[in-house]
């Protein structure tokens, strides 16, 4: 039985409003507090699909408590606590209207875009004659712009400062965590036998101070290769072997979806929403080093309000 949770209706104490967003329900209490439930629900190519998968939105939301710990140290972040595994809790920042992608490797969107004859992607070079999967001389910023409804789009750094999306100051400022939270991402992917190909972070404001908010290092907001056979299937021409939400998107591709208009999405049938359940709670294991703990999913949604009542009361 598919009991995943896709949507959520609570009406919590000092609740102001709630934001919808591809797979987040973001509660704002008091705009003090946000309560981002992370649901089950699961995009590609900017689309909610139908169907919710099992223990996904545990896997997000637990890695990227996870990471969000292991780089405190780099910059402050908005994590307060997780008072369900579905949930956490944070402090209530001003988003900043963009996305802060960095990318090691060219994969994904990049090759799309190198394939085509490009050599610069938001004004960042790309050398020529490289492979799909080849890492890049040193990691590059490819931001995008962070909008509410459709496809977030490609920005240079020129234009993010240009059109005061973001002041010179702090986006300098955002470079520098930037680099230094995927430097130690590397690392911590390093000793699980990863390569973190690429990742998105997003920052927000508050009090004059930059905080680190959302999720970090998921696998819906990062690409992992094995570490294991990169160099041999590099050698070979060989697709990679990797830990991300892109065999998703090959099913979908492989199945005539990319999200273009008047295309329809193919039908998830039991097996294949299974099939993505295991993939995510392999990707967490890998990820974390850890054993994944299904949590009771009985009555998921009885389970979070519950425990959400408990974490406002106290």
């Amino acid at each position: 039985m598919n009991n995943a949770i896709v949507k959520t209706n609570f009406s919590l104490p000092g609740q102001k409003d709630v934001y919808i967003g591809k797979v987040r329900d973001v509660y704002n209490i008091n705009d003090e507090i946000l309560l981002m439930i992370v649901t089950d629900r699961i995009s590609a190519f900017d689309v909610v699909l139908p169907e919710g998968i099992p223990y996904k939105g545990q896997v997000l939301n637990q890695i990227a408590a996870k990471f969000l710990d292991e780089t405190a140290d780099i910059v402050p972040n908005w994590k307060l606590a997780v008072p369900d595994p579905m949930v956490t809790a944070g402090i209530k920042c001003e988003p900043f209207k963009v996305e802060m992608v960095i990318r090691g490797y060219l994969s994904g969107h990049a090759w799309r875009e190198y394939k085509d004859d490009k050599r610069s992607l938001c004004g960042m070079p790309m050398p020529d004659g490289m492979k799909e999967n080849d890492r890049f001389p040193a990691p590059i910023i490819t931001p995008t712009t962070k909008e509410a409804v459709g496809h977030d789009e490609d920005i240079s750094k020129e234009d993010i400062i240009k059109h005061k999306l973001v002041s010179k100051e702090d986006y300098e400022q955002l470079e520098k965590y930037t680099l230094a939270l995927f430097a130690r991402g590397t690392e911590i992917a390093a000793k699980m036998g990863l390569i973190l190909v690429d990742t998105k972070y997003e920052f927000g404001k508050k009090d004059g101070k930059i905080y680190l908010i959302d999720e970090i290092h998921t696998p819906d907001s990062s690409r992992y290769f094995y570490k294991e056979g990169y160099e041999q299937r590099q050698q070979k021409g060989e697709a990679q072997k990797q830990l991300s939400k892109e065999f998703v998107r090959e099913w979908l591709m492989a199945n005539g979806f990319q999200g273009k208009d008047g295309q329809k999405v193919p039908e998830m049938t039991p097996e294949i929403i299974n099939s993505v359940s295991e993939r995510y709670i392999e990707l967490y294991e890998s990820i974390s080093g850890e054993k994944f703990g299904k949590a009771d999913s009985q009555n998921v949604l009885e389970r979070v309000e519950k425990n959400i009542l408990k974490f406002l009361q106290a």
